[in-house]
């Protein structure tokens, strides 16, 4: 190492940054609790410990592996708590994790709502292509409007799409432009960069039309503001009724040829080690449109039918609800855990990518609360 360097000692924040440009925290839904629940972003990290749900089992696997992060997919806090007792599992959990200073961070259903969540890791082992999500999140897109001179138009761009903005579907870098004359009079308050004091100036101008997501709101404003060579920088956002093509929950794909219904079911059970599935009737002979739900995915059946999938994946199914496939398509319960239990690996190989200096262990402990027999 250099003189003078020291090296980059790993914080918690370092981790949850990273998940969050992911799957960033805005997507989450209404009643959910993702981000981080217990300790502080600026803890030195000495190890993460992935899991599905937290129990005290899953934090004596963390402090014994030397772990002070845990990353679950469900969160430990759902709804307010009013003490700190210890008569109740949760609240142990919690008392435990403090005592210990184990930071606990969940990455919920805001990493079900884009497309690279665990519904694709299910797919992957399906062998699905053509994906789509099932149901677009509205209101997650804005319109950034900005007035640059000709001269500066490329440079302007290239900030921001470096910044996220310009991506539709599987296209990059997209824009729509417009060349006009742009007129202002600087004040004598004004320190402008193209024009005199108390002057009508007109210059020609570039007007950049740019998508992006709302949660890059910051960020491009950010790229937009350095790059610009005004004083005063011209521009509008407009929130957009549009859909993101990869934001929303569920997906379906289609497999690369029909199969059988019959050797469909048995392969989802083994490629996805499952001991039992509840279904509804096989009512086609094939399956080759397939949706998909990690946790409790009933209320995208309607979706699943618009789509005209053949099977809908998903787990939680209550007994009248089965009724709902109609005949018109088959239902497989695979179970809560074994849908989302992928979940573990998909972060494991997230983090394993981006950072090679950290501990990221797979936790052994098996919190499914449910036991077949």
């Amino acid at each position: 190492m250099p003189p003078g360097h020291t090296k980059h000692k790993m914080k918690v924040k370092d981790i949850t940054k990273s998940l969050q440009e992911w799957a960033p925290l805005s997507l989450q839904e209404s009643f959910d609790n993702a981000g981080l629940i217990i300790g502080n972003d600026e803890m030195p990290l000495t190890g993460c410990l992935i899991t599905l749900d937290v129990t005290e089992e899953i934090i004596d696997e963390a402090l014994n592996k030397g772990c002070n992060l845990i990353i679950a997919h469900h969160p430990i806090i759902f709804k307010g708590i009013k003490k700190l007792s210890g008569d109740h599992w949760i609240t142990r959990c919690l008392i435990k994790a403090i005592k210990n200073d184990v930071a606990i961070y969940a990455i919920h259903t805001n990493l079900d709502n884009i497309l690279s969540g665990v519904n694709s890791r299910i797919a992957d082992l399906l062998g699905l292509k053509d994906r789509q999500v099932l149901r677009g999140i509205p209101n997650t897109l804005l319109k950034l409007v900005v007035f640059v001179p000709i001269t500066e138009r490329r440079t302007m761009l290239a900030a921001l799409h470096k910044a996220g903005a310009g991506n539709i579907g599987a296209y990059e870098q997209c824009s729509f432009q417009i060349i006009g004359e742009g007129t202002f009079l600087p004040t004598e308050r004004a320190n402008p960069t193209v024009g005199d004091i108390n002057l009508l100036t007109s210059v020609q101008e570039n007007r950049i039309e740019v998508i992006l997501p709302s949660h890059k709101k910051e960020s491009v404003l950010k790229a937009m503001h350095e790059t610009h060579p005004y004083e005063e920088v011209a521009y509008y956002l407009t929130p957009l009724d549009n859909y993101q093509q990869e934001i929303g929950s569920g997906l379906i794909g289609q497999l690369d040829k029909p199969i059988a219904s019959t050797q469909f079911i048995n392969t989802l059970k083994s490629n996805l080690n499952l001991k039992s599935i509840r279904h509804t009737k096989l009512i086609k002979t094939h399956i080759e449109w397939v949706a998909i739900c990690g946790g409790s995915g009933s209320f995208l059946l309607t979706d699943a039918l618009g789509f005209g999938a053949d099977i809908f994946i998903s787990a939680d199914f209550k007994y009248h609800e089965f009724f709902e496939a109609d005949d018109k398509i088959t239902i497989a319960d695979i179970g809560h855990y074994e849908s989302e239990v992928l979940t573990k690996e998909l972060l494991s190989d997230f983090l394993r990518e981006k950072f090679t200096n950290i501990a990221v262990h797979l936790a052994e402990v098996i919190t499914n609360p449910i036991i077949y027999s």
